[in-house]
């Protein structure tokens, strides 16, 4: 049974969308331990999140988008570090990189977060970061120097996060 010419066209060009390249992918300078991180200044509801707001504190800052499978094991996860380390000085920011931000508020209703969500429809703060895949996360110090920077998200890697950001709590500012 053939498909009608505009049902073809239609799914032709959601085919063709789903092979474009995010605009987060776009080339940029990679960042290297102990650099300064990029600075950002991002809307989040009524308030702007930013990283300049935030010096004095750890800051782990992921990158994720609601159709990332890594992604969902990772928001019950964040939510226990910002529970348990939030009094020492973590700080947990989350980047919704969903090119529609109603596919990450769905998200976020279905597993709501204990702390700051940004949306970054656009991409620019990943490229500033030069994330390569999702989930992507920085861990960056109470100095504004990135300490760690990790790709993807599994049980096994909880345990070395976590002991990563304990150790840049007890680190001197």
């Amino acid at each position: 049974m053939a498909l009608p010419m505009c049902r073809m066209a239609s799914a032709l060009r959601v085919m063709l969308a789903a092979l474009a390249v995010p605009p987060w992918l776009a080339p940029a300078q990679a960042l290297e331990t102990g650099q300064l991180a990029p600075e950002f200044a991002l809307v989040q509801a009524a308030d702007a999140v930013r990283l300049a707001d935030l010096r004095g504190k750890v800051v782990y800052l992921d990158f994720w988008a609601s159709w990332c499978g890594p992604c969902k094991q990772s928001f019950p996860w964040m939510a226990a570090m910002q529970a348990r380390y939030a009094a020492q000085g973590l700080q947990v920011i989350a980047v919704n990189l969903d090119a529609d931000s109603a596919d990450g508020r769905r998200f976020l209703a279905a597993s709501p977060a204990p702390f700051p969500v940004i949306f970054d429809p656009q991409g620019r703060l990943p490229r500033q970061y030069a994330i390569k895949g999702m989930p992507s996360s920085f861990l960056i110090g109470r100095d504004g120097r990135v300490r760690r920077q990790h790709a993807g998200f599994n049980q096994a890697i909880r345990q070395q996060l976590e002991a990563d950001i304990h150790t840049a709590l007890e680190a001197s500012p």
